[in-house]
Formats: structure tokens, C-alpha cells, sequence
């Protein structure tokens, strides 16, 4: 900026404008925007570059969520504006979500200037720090001033590349700006864009390379998790590693849990090795299998964090496998061996798919992934019961297939369904809680962006996941459905035909194929309603088809 001085309205215009274009030029594409009047300048600057995708959302916690699911499909950065107070409160519990699923999101606050904190001033609360640990970078400029114009490139920089991944493991990271009025002003020449800054990308890890790792003609399971590529599942599975891996994986050992149970092939189907890459599947039998082994594990870090819960990990190597590296090689007859058991259970189920007259919880994950694999839509799965039937019942999932399994809760979901299909398509496996516990993404739907979703929403009348656990057996009906079945009157189909949306009820697997391809092929969301037995019966069919199926295993 050159001339006269210009005002403070000038110089934050300017400081907000120059934000956008170093961002722009870094690879920021879509914005998500929840309106409010102190982030007035951020919300200018953003709308007047029409290389971005501005998406509007009047909930905070729904537009956090909603811009998870768009950096999930684009697998860039993308950034979320909230103005002061509890606004920027709402977003705490996307960026928690972001910062254990490795969700890169630049997360801007507006904020009172310092004399209005703390004499009783409107909408202000200590946002300093207000995500702690989670965020990988915060940055609290303060009042924008003409004389600190050249920091504000490098500003960008840095919270673009933190967010990135290039110091760290990628995720959200915090810019705290503070804004005085007048918040409305024409930004003045931006400062000029220094030469491009060295990459703030860390030195290798001092582990010893998986070259080092010696695995030849050993029985080896390879247990992944969420960061882990299609690719890399491939190049495991060349080298005759078993690949089982969480409801996101795709190409992996299908219906390991199931196979778990059988208590012939766990003795048959022990690893002499472990190797570990990327998060872990839900699954609470290969966990305990996992700890009953004891079997020698070690962890791969080319795929991003290891989850280690357990702390069975005892070697750890850098890099990933390739199919080609000869030492690496595992046992076929043993890869052979859980293929086998896993066509046999598929096979079964394949009939259970046939013979349904009505559908229940295992049958509708089962046909969301056949839909998503067929039309190649990513899926997008929520957590309890829906990304465990997915995990054990479902066939290896094809197309793209996240879940917020970072901290594995219910929130925002549904909202992450429509970030993800956005500008495109995507397909969301919710329960009935979850739709409900974030109705607010239904006031939206997908925006001005545009885009086809559908939403299968598994009907049981209440958290499924609870029957399946002690307080089922040890508490009295009544007061379990009160503190954890919480089933809700509310007609789901109703509710989404209230904000707009096309819905139906099903009750069949037919009903439940052609709905979901209804919706694949229209503009906008579609809610789709199955209706299933109750969650006691859900229990039972469970207890039922676990001993069908490794009945299968028998020798």
C-alpha cells in the first residue's frame, strides 16, 4: 500500500483481500461462510474472488462439518468464516473432528479489537487459543496495520501449509482476526507477492526404511485404517499380504469380523507378522483377536499416523510397500486362506440378499455399497451402527468412502454428506439419531454449489449401537430407552418434505435399490427412509448371522 494513510477500515479491507489472494494462489477453492457482522471484511474479500466456491450456511456447526466433506472430496484445504462469540464455539467440535481425521481446514474467527474485551462488550468471548492443542497452527495478527502489510503473504503461507501438511501431519489450524468498524471498506493495491518461501516440509523421520523389513514367505496381516489409500491396499496385496481394513478402506479382506468369530479359522489364520498403516476398523473382535495373538507388529508410517491403542507396536519402519520388493513377500497359501473364507461368507450373504423380503440394518449397508461401487459415488458412512455394518457385512467397498471416525461421534454427518457432494454426487448411510441430531444441514441441502446427494437413513427408532452393549441386559427397558435407546416420535420423511427436500420411505430391498438410483439421477437432496426391525430384533439377526456364517468356516 502506497499514498496517503489510509484508515483503519482500509487497511483491514486490504489485510482481508491479500489473505484471499495468497490463498487463491497457494489453491483455496471453496469457502464456507456462516453470515455475521464482525467477519463483514473476511466475507468481502472471499466473495470477490470468483476463483472460489462460496458456500453459505446459517448454522456455524453445520458449515464446520459441510466444509469437512468438501476437503474430504477435494482433498485440499478449505476455509470456514464465523464471525465472533459462540460462532466461533460452534466450530469446536469440526476441528476436533478435523484434527484427529487429518482434515486439513483453515478455520478464520472474526473478533473484537482489545478494548472490547473485557468492559461487557456484545458477542465477545477469549477466543485466543480457543481449540488448544487441536489446531496445528494459530495465529492472532491483531488490528490490521498498514506498516505490517508485508507479513501478511507469509501469513497465508504459513496457515496454508500448516493445514496442508508440510510441517506436520495435515489438519485444521486457527486464524483469530480481529476487526474494528467501520467493517466495510474498498481494499487498497495489495503488497506484492515475495518470492515463492522455501517449504516448511520436515526432514525425513529417523526410522529405518521398510527395505530393512525381512517378511519373506511369512503369513503376514496388514491392518489398515483411515488414511490409507486404494493404492497402497493394492501394492499390500501384491506382495500376498491380508489386508483388512475400517469401513473407509477400499480393496480390503471383506467381513473380517465375521471370519474373527470362528474360533477353527482363528486358530488356522494366525499371522506370524503384523504390520499396521493408518488408523483402526471398528471392529472390537480383530482387537481383541489382535491382543490374544501377541504376534510380533510393526507400523508402517508412509500413510500418515498409526493408531496404537493397545501398544502392540514394537518395531516401526518409514515408507510403504511395493509389490516388487521381493523381501517383503508374504505366504500365498495363507493370503489364499482368508480369501477363501471370505468368498464363502459373501456367497451366503449373497443368498440372504436374495431371499429378503424386508429389509433390515446389514441388508441396507450392504446396498448402499453395491449402489456406490456400481455408480462410483463416494459413500459417505456415520458412525455406530452404520459403519460397523458396512465394515462387516458389506462387500469391499470400490468408490470413495469416508466417515468421521476421528472422534467417532454422530455430529454433523449429515452435513458432511452434502460437503462432500457439493458441485458433484455422494451417497450418506446415517441411523435415524444422526439425521435428526443434525437437522440443521437440511436447511441448506447443497447450496448454491448444486451437486446430487442422497441420504439412506436407517430407521430403528433409536441408538442402535446401545442394544449391542451391557446397559442393554443390565438396566430395566424403560429406563434404557430413556437414557440411551432415546427413541424420537418424529416422521423422518416429514421432516426432510418440511425443508424442501424429496423423500420416501422403503421398506424392501427393491424399494431401497430404485429410491437411491431415483435420487443418484436427480438435482438435489434426496432423504431416503428405510424402515427396519426393531433393535432387538437387530441384535438377534446379528447373533443369528454371525453363527451362520462361521458355521461356514468349519473344516
Amino acid at each position: 500500500m502506497s499514498g496517503s494513510v489510509p484508515s483503519a477500515s482500509q487497511a483491514q479491507a486490504t489485510f482481508a483481500a491479500t489473505l484471499f489472494d495468497e490463498l487463491v494462489h497457494l489453491g483455496l477453492r471453496d469457502v464456507v461462510l456462516s453470515p455475521g457482522s464482525r467477519s463483514t471484511p473476511l466475507a468481502l474479500a472471499a466473495s470477490a474472488r470468483p476463483e472460489l466456491t462460496l458456500h453459505v450456511r446459517l448454522d456455524e456447526r453445520s458449515a464446520g462439518f459441510f466444509a469437512l466433506g468438501r476437503s474430504l472430496a477435494s482433498e485440499r484445504p478449505v476455509a470456514v468464516i464465523v464471525t465472533s462469540g459462540t460462532a466461533a464455539a460452534e466450530l469446536h467440535a469440526c476441528v476436533a473432528e478435523a484434527d484427529l481425521s487429518f482434515v486439513p481446514l483453515l478455520i478464520m474467527t472474526a473478533d473484537r479489537p482489545p478494548e472490547l474485551h473485557g468492559v461487557g462488550a456484545p458477542q465477545v468471548i477469549d477466543q485466543g487459543h480457543l481449540y488448544g492443542s487441536m489446531v496445528r497452527a494459530f495465529e492472532e495478527p491483531g488490528v490490521a496495520r498498514p506498516e505490517m502489510a508485508t507479513a501478511w503473504r507469509p501469513l497465508a503461507t504459513r496457515l496454508w501449509r500448516s493445514a496442508s501438511g508440510e510441517e506436520a501431519a495435515p489438519g485444521p489450524v486457527h486464524l483469530n482476526a480481529a476487526f474494528v468498524e467501520p467493517l466495510i471498506a474498498e481494499p487498497l493495491a495489495l503488497p506484492e507477492r515475495a518470492t515463492e518461501a522455501p517449504s516448511l516440509r520436515s526432514l525425513p523421520e529417523d526410522l529405518p526404511y521398510i527395505t530393512a523389513l525381512n517378511v519373506k514367505d511369512q503369513s503376514v496381516l496388514c491392518v489398515v485404517g483411515r488414511g490409507v489409500s486404494a493404492d497402497v491396499v493394492t501394492e499390500c496385496r501384491g506382495l500376498n499380504w491380508v489386508v483388512v481394513g475400517d469401513a473407509t478402506s477400499r480393496g480390503t479382506t471383506a467381513h473380517f469380523d465375521v471370519l474373527l468369530r470362528s474360533r477353527s479359522f482363528v486358530e488356522r489364520a494366525r499371522p506370524q507378522l503384523v504390520v499396521r498403516l493408518g488408523g483402526l476398523p471398528a471392529s472390537k473382535v480383530l482387537g481383541e483377536q489382535l491382543r490374544a495373538w501377541g504376534t510380533r507388529t510393526v507400523s508402517l508410517s508412509g500413510a500418515g499416523f498409526v493408531a496404537d491403542p493397545d501398544h502392540l507396536i514394537s518395531e516401526a519402519y518409514a515408507g510403504l510397500p511395493h509389490h516388487s520388493d521381493a523381501p517383503l513377500s508374504g505366504d500365498r497359501a495363507y493370503a489364499e486362506l482368508w480369501r477363501t473364507a471370505s468368498d464363502a461368507v459373501e456367497t451366503w450373504l449373497q443368498s440372504q440378499d436374495a431371499a429378503a423380503s424386508q429389509l433390515n440394518e446389514p441388508l441396507v449397508a450392504r446396498a448402499v455399497v453395491a449402489v456406490s461401487a456400481a455408480t462410483g459415488v463416494p459413500l459417505v458412512v456415520g458412525s455406530s451402527m452404520p459403519v460397523r455394518d458396512v465394515e462387516w457385512w458389506a462387500p469391499a467397498r470400490v468408490a470413495a468412502t469416508f466417515s468421521n471416525r476421528g472422534v467417532n461421534g454422530i455430529d454433523g454427518v449429515v452435513s458432511t454428506v452434502l460437503g462432500v457432494g457439493a458441485g458433484a454426487k455422494s451417497l450418506g448411510l446415517v441411523g435415524d439419531l444422526t439425521m435428526l441430531h443434525d437437522v440443521s444441514g437440511l436447511v441448506e441441502g447443497l447450496g448454491t454449489a448444486g451437486g446430487t446427494a442422497v441420504l439412506v437413513v436407517v430407521d430403528n427408532r433409536g441408538g442402535g449401537i446401545f442394544s449391542f452393549l451391557p446397559q442393554a441386559t443390565a438396566l430395566a427397558t424403560d429406563r434404557f430407552e430413556q437414557l440411551f435407546g432415546t427413541p424420537r416420535p418424529h416422521n423422518l420423511e416429514t421432516v426432510a418434505a418440511a425443508f424442501g427436500h424429496q423423500a420416501t420411505t422403503v421398506s424392501t430391498l427393491d424399494e431401497l435399490t430404485t429410491a437411491i438410483e431415483k435420487g443418484l439421477s436427480s438435482e438435489g437432496l434426496s432423504v431416503v427412509v428405510a424402515l427396519v426391525p426393531t433393535r432387538q430384533e437387530n441384535v438377534r439377526l446379528h447373533e443369528s448371522w454371525n453363527a451362520t456364517a462361521t458355521s461356514l468356516l468349519e473344516p
